[in-house]
C-alpha cells in the first residue's frame, strides 16, 4: 500500500515547476532559499510524498529538516528507536536529487547516510525537466 498523499498533484507540480525555476538561475542555492518558507517546504514534502508513492516500504527513512521526512523501500522493517537506515540532507540537495540536478554519488559528501540499505541512487531522480 503507497502512502496517502497530503498535496495534490496540482499543487506539486506547481511547486517542482518553481524549483526548476531556480535550478535555472546563475546561484540556485542562494535563490533557493529566497523562495518562500511555504513554496520549499511545499516541494520537499511532495518529493518525500513522491518518493514514498514510488517505492513503497519501511527499510529506509528519508529526513529532510526542517520540512519533512518519509519511510520507503521494501525491506526489513524497524519498530522501536532509531531506524537502521536513515538518509538525511538539505532541503536544497534533496530538491536538486529528486529533480536530476545532481546526482547521488557527486552528493554523497552532502548527505547523511547510515545503514546498508541508505542508498537511493536507483530510485532518484522522480522528475526530470518539468
Amino acid at each position: 500500500m503507497s502512502a496517502r498523499r497530503k498535496i495534490s498533484l496540482e499543487q506539486g507540480t506547481a511547486y517542482i515547476s518553481d524549483i526548476f525555476r531556480v535550478f535555472e538561475s546563475s546561484a540556485p542555492e542562494s535563490t533557493f532559499d529566497q523562495l518562500p518558507r511555504s513554496v520549499r517546504a511545499g516541494a520537499v514534502r511532495f518529493l518525500l510524498e513522491e518518493l514514498a508513492h514510488r517505492v513503497p516500504g519501511n527499510s529506509v527513512e528519508v529526513r529532510v529538516p526542517p520540512f519533512g521526512v518519509t519511510q520507503c523501500i521494501e525491506g526489513p522493517r524497524h519498530t522501536r528507536g532509531t531506524p537502521p537506515n536513515v538518509i538525511e540532507m538539505s532541503p536544497y540537495l534533496w530538491c536538486a536529487l529528486a529533480c536530476g540536478v545532481r546526482g547521488w554519488e557527486e552528493s554523497k559528501t552532502q548527505l547523511n547516510a547510515s545503514g546498508v540499505r541508505a542508498n537511493l541512487q536507483n530510485v532518484l531522480p522522480l522528475f526530470q525537466g518539468v
